[in-house]
């Protein structure tokens, strides 16, 4: 009999041959998600022999991941900020890095004791979502261009019992916000567009291009948004952005240029690179 253990082991090797890395990881993941499991019951049955429905969703989802579909969207589900978020194609998964961004809006709203908030491109509405669970003072503004982003942000409001203080926005930037807020986040598109063709396939050929490609120097959002932020801003609020390190000096400039005399503060990620850009409005 062809038991778990044994097509754990068969998945791996199909992985690592294709150069996947963390193919163990990625064979647990796959077969959680086609069982029905986590990985606590999964190696609980690692002698038991899986039902056709289980091996018939593994091998697809086997033939996806080797297409090199990303596994978040395999799964549907991605964790962050401890949370976990509902994912799907038309949407960019979220990454560690941009959890910065909510630790920074939570440090800043807990001096407030209570704000608002507006997500600029909200995606899965990660960072918004994972601001108003923690912030339970925080009314929040998410605005996005795609109703397909909004429509899985609305999902996740909804999981985690904060649609009451989420409101999801159609619209370009801080267009649609409708009136200044205390705090801007955002993580907009920053990859240079000469770049878009080096990246790994999971993200070139399965994420949406509208939620990387930054432009020729990755900051074509990114300015627009410091540009216009004067006016959605109150004073003593703040900008926060997450971005490429490699952009951090002259996204400095332009939100110097933005509000003259202001406190520009620069975060660093796990590596240690300059990630996220705040700006402080006196």
């Amino acid at each position: 009999m062809t038991t778990v253990s044994m097509l754990l082991r068969d998945t791996t090797e199909r992985l690592a041959r294709a150069g996947i890395g963390d193919a163990r990881l990625e064979a647990d993941l796959l077969w959680m998600t086609a069982l029905d499991t986590d990985r606590t019951h999964l190696y609980a049955k690692l002698q038991d022999t899986p039902d056709q429905n289980a091996m018939n969703a593994a091998a697809d989802l086997l033939e996806r991941r080797l297409r090199h579909e990303p596994v978040a969207y395999l799964m549907g589900r991605r964790e962050f900020f401890a949370l976990q978020f509902y994912v799907a194609p038309g949407v960019l998964i979220p990454r560690p890095e941009t959890e910065l961004v909510v630790e920074e809006a939570l440090r800043l709203l807990h001096k407030r004791l209570t704000g608002s908030v507006a997500d600029i491109g909200t995606g899965s509405g990660a960072i918004a979502v994972s601001v108003a669970v923690n912030c339970v003072q925080a009314t929040v503004y998410a605005s996005d261009i795609s109703a397909r982003a909004l429509e899985i942000a609305a999902l996740n409001a909804r999981e985690h019992g904060v649609s009451d203080r989420v409101r999801f926005i159609t619209g370009d930037l801080l267009s649609p916000i409708p009136g200044p807020v205390d705090l801007i986040l955002a993580n907009l598109p920053y990859v240079m567009s000469s770049e878009v063709p080096t990246l790994e396939p999971e993200l070139r050929l399965y994420e949406p291009l509208e939620a990387f490609d930054g432009g020729a120097d990755g900051l074509v959002l990114i300015g627009k948004l410091l540009a216009d932020a004067p006016r959605y801003l109150n004073k003593g609020g703040a900008v926060v952005l997450e971005m490429d390190p490699r952009q951090i000096d002259l996204a400095k400039s332009l939100a110097l240029e933005a509000f003259p005399g202001t406190t520009v503060r620069i975060l660093l990620d796990l590596a240690g690179r300059p990630r996220v850009l705040v700006v402080e409005h006196h």
